[in-house]
């Protein structure tokens, strides 16, 4: 399974991953909403079972189709709690994302059950 946290904006997604088969782990800035589609195509494509999390957006609603459409799992987190877990109250994507992938807590909820 390759889990995966987002840091969704309009024009990219910065995300970080890891395979829990394999242990590789990385990050990525997916440019456009096309680069964003088509990698998550590519990997359903190859048979990989995926879960993504991020930020609750009220930007992302083509990505949550997207998500439901290719039968991703796709957690949606609260912002203001994902926040408050913040240590440092600097604000950047790599810091996002590594928190995004986190398992649901109470506070998440399951966007396309």
């Amino acid at each position: 399974m390759m889990i995966i946290g987002t840091d969704y904006h309009p024009g990219f997604q910065q995300i970080a991953f890891v395979d829990t088969e394999t242990g590789d782990y990385g990050e990525q800035r997916l440019e456009h909403r096309e680069e964003a589609e088509k990698s998550y195509r590519d990997l359903v494509a190859h048979g990989v079972r995926i879960q993504v999390g991020m930020e609750a957006s009220g930007h992302a609603r083509w990505f949550e189709r997207l998500m439901a459409e290719l039968n991703i799992e796709l957690w949606i987190g609260d912002a203001t709690e994902i926040r408050s877990k913040r240590v440092r109250k600097q604000k950047t994507d790599r810091q996002q994302t590594s928190r995004n992938w986190k398992p649901p807590s109470a506070t998440t909820r399951r966007a396309n059950s």
